[in-house]
């Protein structure tokens, strides 16, 4: 008589994510619980058994079809289970299906737009852009992101594909900064540091000090402050504002 399988003695994977290794012309594969396996990674967690759904080696987890050993020696040389299993979380890649994909390309999506909104201005207006309007020129201008990199490292990118290929007048905003110098150094370097200015607000020469209010592009902060420290003792760097936020204008209704 044919044992009838009910749901109680079915294992019912939840929650789970897959890690794959292709090795010796077979795929291997562990159940863990998502978000564990970059925290096993870093080593952030140490113990497995909080990090596999099932201690075992599968080349199906889907299906339930468990690696057999002959194939774990093949292919890496041991049967060692444990041992096997950690190889495959450090080299394997985690498998995310359509709907999580999507979710996370989206999620990070809206990440980029919201840094993109925050470092950026209307160049008419020197205010910023809301999310959403950014998020649309994104999509105009075919930007394309990159789900293997952080929201950060794309935000420079996607302000140049938005500068080429959208309609949105965009650039970026400037920071507002204070320079001072004693005179004995603001000979030699006065020059060097007004022309990373996008524009000079105020220059005055004291006893004992020079100093300058103007506008600059961000990036210019470093070079500037890299500058003073080389070649200036006693000078000084002040961040003021970011000019598109400084002021504000009431807007008719």
């Amino acid at each position: 008589m044919p044992v009838i399988q009910q749901p109680s003695n079915q294992i019912r994977l939840t929650n789970v994510s897959i890690v794959r290794l292709k090795k010796g012309g077979k795929r291997f594969e562990v159940a863990c619980y998502k978000n564990k396996v970059q925290e096993w990674r870093t080593g952030v967690e140490t113990n497995l058994d909080d990090v596999l759904q099932i201690s075992n080696v599968f080349v199906n987890v889907s299906k339930g079809e468990v690696a057999k050993s002959g194939d774990l020696q093949k292919a890496f040389g041991k049967t060692d289970v444990s041992e096997v299993v950690k190889e495959i979380l450090k080299k394997g890649e985690v498998q995310v299906n359509e709907k999580e994909r999507d979710h996370d390309l989206g999620s990070l999506r809206k990440e980029i737009a919201t840094l993109v909104a925050e470092k950026c201005v209307d160049p008419a207006t020197q205010r910023p852009y809301p999310v959403g309007m950014i998020e649309k020129a994104m999509n105009e201008a075919g930007f394309s992101v990159k789900q293997n990199k952080n929201a950060k490292s794309q935000v420079s990118e996607c302000i140049k594909t938005l500068q080429a290929d959208s309609n949105l007048p965009i650039q970026r905003a400037r920071m507002r900064i204070k320079v001072a110098l004693p005179n004995a150094y603001a000979e030699n370097l006065k020059g060097k540091i007004l022309e990373l200015a996008e524009k000079v607000e105020h220059e005055e020469a004291g006893q004992s000090d020079w100093e300058t209010t103007m506008l600059i592009d961000p990036g210019q902060f470093r070079v500037i402050n890299e500058l003073l420290q080389k070649e200036c003792k006693g000078g000084r760097l002040e961040t003021l504002s970011f000019a598109a936020t400084a002021t504000t204008t009431a807007v008719p209704t």
